[in-house]
């Protein structure tokens, strides 16, 4: 194996003809130090950040860099060359430090190329080859005319934000909100434009430490926002919950509890702060505080409690709670409402209501709001999400003739509202519910935008 010098460069044909590499990069330290490969392209920019590695984003597109393994410090990348779109000529390693410290205080740090299980070549570094950088650009494989290697050993300040923007990205935090613009336009912003929001990382650290499987979730959840282009999309998420009496055996399973987390996920991917709002239903309505990554193992047993499940369904009475909590008011309205962040609601019922008018008001009243509403009823019905699927056809549905009607309301500014039903929440996969939650909701805020219901701001991924 033969070991690099700074600045050295290698052909990697003279020491392998395989296209399937390993590369394995380890810092001694006792500092947090996360590890990223940038795809960068022939102008070392990154223009598409499905090619930006880490620890929360382990595989590109077509799977030819995937990072296997990943803690503080360390980092175990397998790459594919002749997978990677002709686009991509740099792959990139960068160690950076999240937190304090300087990379002078590292121990030592090496990365090692390997192909078909031989060790090929490495660069050795340590603290003393870098004094007050936050970052270090450790080593590159590119390609100009055939694939090669280098070891650049480059420190450098700032942290993984800095590197981002040295990349030709885009911090989210430091986008400039623009001083004019019309309220009917979103930001201009490419399918896969290089933006890294701050805060969005810090979440997503902290629940890889206290809640990986809200995290789990939440990548599912990011791929089925990337299915409709809403990757960088900002939203507040609130999840109404039915308490009345015939909900009890979905309480008791655990079924409303795994529900929950479900849409927390959903959550985490449209916000940075890592909670949902939960409102209940039932002869009431209650404002049940928030749901997060600190407190959601037994949230809803302990919120049930609290709120004894009630005799009868009125949504009328949640609608008007909601409206007040996010808009100050729940009055009837004439004309838009501009707020920067709309309001997503996720409303779980199993049986019909019986405020109908009221809640038809409701709804009607706040197509003028920044607010739409997913209505998810538990039962059959002709929207059935088992029936999409032939799985069934039966005389003995629910009736959610009511909810089923919501599409075709009249009076309304525009559609702020989608229904669907299952049998079980439990049984409904993951993805295939992320993709239910997003059928009608981009159409809706492409609508919103379009007619002044938000206001243009920074827009935010990962």
């Amino acid at each position: 194996m033969k070991t690099l010098i700074r600045g050295e460069k290698v052909k990697l044909s003279d020491f392998t003809q395989a296209s399937l590499l390993q590369v394995e990069v380890k810092v001694q330290s006792n500092l947090e130090v996360d590890i990223t490969c940038f795809g960068l392209n022939d102008e070392k920019k990154l223009v598409d950040d499905r090619y930006m590695i880490f620890y929360n984003q382990t595989v590109s597109p077509a799977q030819e860099v995937k990072l296997l393994s990943h803690q503080s410090g360390s980092g175990v990348f397998t790459i594919d060359t002749s997978k990677l779109p002709a686009s991509i000529n740099h792959l990139v390693f960068t160690a950076t430090i999240d937190g304090q410290g300087t990379m002078s205080s590292i121990n030592s740090g090496t990365i090692t190329l390997s192909a078909n299980g031989l060790n090929l070549f490495q660069y050795i570094f340590t603290g003393l080859d870098f004094q007050n950088e936050k970052a270090i650009i450790i080593s590159e494989i590119y390609h100009k005319t055939i694939w090669r290697a280098s070891a650049v050993g480059k420190g450098f300040d700032g942290g993984l934000a800095a590197l981002l923007k040295h990349f030709g990205g885009v911090v989210a935090e430091e986008q400039p909100t623009p001083t004019v613009a019309p309220v009917s336009q979103t930001p201009s912003v490419a399918p896969h434009a290089p933006v890294i929001n701050q805060k969005k990382i810090n979440l997503e650290k902290k629940m890889e430490q206290k809640a990986p499987k809200i995290l789990d979730l939440s990548k599912k959840a990011k791929v089925s926002l990337e299915k409709v282009g809403l990757q960088n999309h900002n939203a507040k998420v609130a999840l109404c919950l039915d308490i009345s009496g015939s909900m009890y055996n979905l309480y008791k399973s655990g079924k409303i509890q795994e529900f929950a987390e479900r849409i927390l996920a959903l959550g985490t991917r449209f916000d940075d702060d890592g909670s949902i709002d939960i409102f209940l239903f039932g002869q009431n309505a209650h404002y049940a505080g928030d749901l997060s990554i600190d407190n959601f193992n037994g949230f809803v047993g302990r919120t049930i409690q609290k709120y004894p499940l009630e005799g009868a369904t009125y949504y009328g009475k949640v609608m008007k709670e909601i409206r007040e909590h996010y808009f100050g008011s729940a009055a009837k309205r004439l004309k838009p409402l501009a707020r920067p962040l709309p309001v997503y609601v996720m409303f779980v019922t199993d049986g019909a209501t019986f405020d109908e008018n009221t809640t038809i008001a409701h709804i009607q009243n706040s197509s003028y709001e920044p607010i739409f509403w997913q209505f998810m009823a538990i039962g059959k019905s002709n929207k059935d999400v088992k029936k999409r699927r032939g799985l069934f056809q039966s005389l003995f549905q629910s009736d959610f003739t009511f909810l089923e009607e919501l599409d075709q309301l009249s009076g309304r500014y525009l559609d702020n509202a989608n229904f669907f039903s299952v049998e079980d929440p439990r049984s409904t996969p993951d993805a295939e519910l992320y993709d239910l939650l997003m059928e009608e909701y981009p159409g809706w805020v492409k609508q919103a935008n379009a007619k002044g219901l938000i206001q243009p701001s920074p827009v935010r991924t990962y």
